[in-house]
């Protein structure tokens, strides 16, 4: 059964920055690339961005240069560096192993939510 653990969310002001966290229970986790996702409150899961096992990073334009992903593929980890925080980035952030089309793999987990306000 593959547990995917996400952690790290919060309250952040316009311009702040979070560090997001996913732990993935796989056994395949080295080979299929990490994706990030988040969910507007009334609105679709969206892809944000994806880093695979050789650390190629692609990320959606929404977070270009503000987001970077990370993997740790010793401890089937995952990190979501989000930096210049808008108040349009205010979602429930989840993880998955993705496809090569980009779909994710596996049920979803519990997500973190992130709030941006002042």
């Amino acid at each position: 059964q593959v547990q995917l653990v996400e952690s790290g969310g919060g309250l952040v002001q316009p311009g702040g920055s979070l560090r997001l966290s996913c732990v993935v229970s796989a056994s395949t986790f080295t080979i299929y690339p990490v994706g990030w996702y988040r969910q507007a409150p009334g609105g679709p899961r969206e892809l944000i961005i994806t880093v695979d096992k050789d650390d190629v990073i692609r990320g959606a334009a929404s977070i270009a240069g503000r987001f970077t992903a990370s993997r740790d593929n010793a401890k089937s980890t995952s990190a979501l560096q989000m930096n210049s925080l808008k108040s349009e980035d205010t979602a429930t952030y989840y993880c998955n192993l993705v496809d090569g089309q980009g779909f994710p793999l596996w049920p979803w987990g519990q997500g973190t939510q992130v709030n941006v306000s002042s």
